[in-house]
């Protein structure tokens, strides 16, 4: 299992978009096969840092997730909808693997 850590720089004026943007990936992402944990909007200290994480098998799954993203239908107007819109300043992608388990005492 990997997961993807989206790390978005938004126009801090525009908030409010880009939850929407998160809400709607709230549905598709895991429609579309990932796991999602979820997207983080700012709240306090950054203005403009925002994060979308999730979690999908492997790399070649991943490559199958983002097709089936790109085909559906609300995938597909979200993405437009960022572009038209242009609240996302930038964003970054990095996968990671847990390295930390097993957690808890005894585990």
């Amino acid at each position: 299992m990997i997961t993807c850590v989206i790390t978005y720089e938004i126009d801090p004026n525009r908030r409010e978009l880009f939850e929407i943007y998160a809400r709607n990936w709230g549905q598709c992402i895991p429609r579309c096969g990932a796991d999602l944990i979820g997207y983080f909007a700012p709240h306090e200290g950054s203005a403009t840092r925002a994060y979308g994480i999730y979690s999908i098998a492997s790399l070649a799954e991943y490559e199958a997730y983002r097709a089936r993203l790109a085909a559906d239908p609300l995938g597909r107007e979200n993405y437009h909808f960022a572009k038209r819109e242009g609240f996302i300043r930038s964003e970054n992608r990095l996968f990671v693997k847990l390295a930390s388990a097993p957690h808890g005492e005894g585990a």
